[in-house]
């Protein structure tokens, strides 16, 4: 693996670390919300182990009907894990707040990322830049609740 993926790995999964270090310290009470946006917990299946994965997240788009997540990894070459995990199984939990709610993701359509993408990037500008910098077509996964 080169050096830069390396480093990005290492980077990303630091993040991860710091960020649920600092809901634990608050007691919750910090941390939901980052750059404007809020903040999720997903959790996932992991898609060769079986165990339960999570990780944190920013939520460009998010109400009682559905959370938005883009799968960018800083614009790196390659698809974040939690994206591989829910590609292989869906049924994924969504925790915001300490409330967890049971979801069903999938990756959005060409037509529903060209229709989203603008209120993406307007809650965070980076989005642009990732996508730029990468020759993939960075996911754009729409959440929904169970029934």
């Amino acid at each position: 693996m080169p050096a830069s993926q390396t480093f990005i790995d290492v980077v990303t999964k630091g993040m991860n670390v710091v960020h649920k270090s600092v809901l634990k310290v608050s007691g919750g009470r910090l941390g939901w919300d980052m750059g404007g946006m809020a903040a999720v917990e997903l959790h996932t299946t992991g898609q060769r182990s079986g165990q339960r994965r999570s990780v944190m997240l920013t939520a460009p788009i998010l109400d009682n009907d559905h959370v938005v997540l883009i799968a960018s990894k800083g614009g790196d070459d390659r698809h974040p894990d939690w994206y591989h995990n829910l590609v292989a199984e869906p049924k994924v939990e969504i925790t915001r707040h300490g409330e967890t709610t049971k979801m069903v993701a999938r990756t959005a359509s060409v037509e529903e990322k060209a229709e989203l993408w603008p209120t993406i990037v307007a809650a965070y500008k980076g989005y642009a830049g990732y996508q730029k910098r990468t020759e993939r077509d960075i996911p754009v996964v729409i959440c929904t609740p169970r029934s």
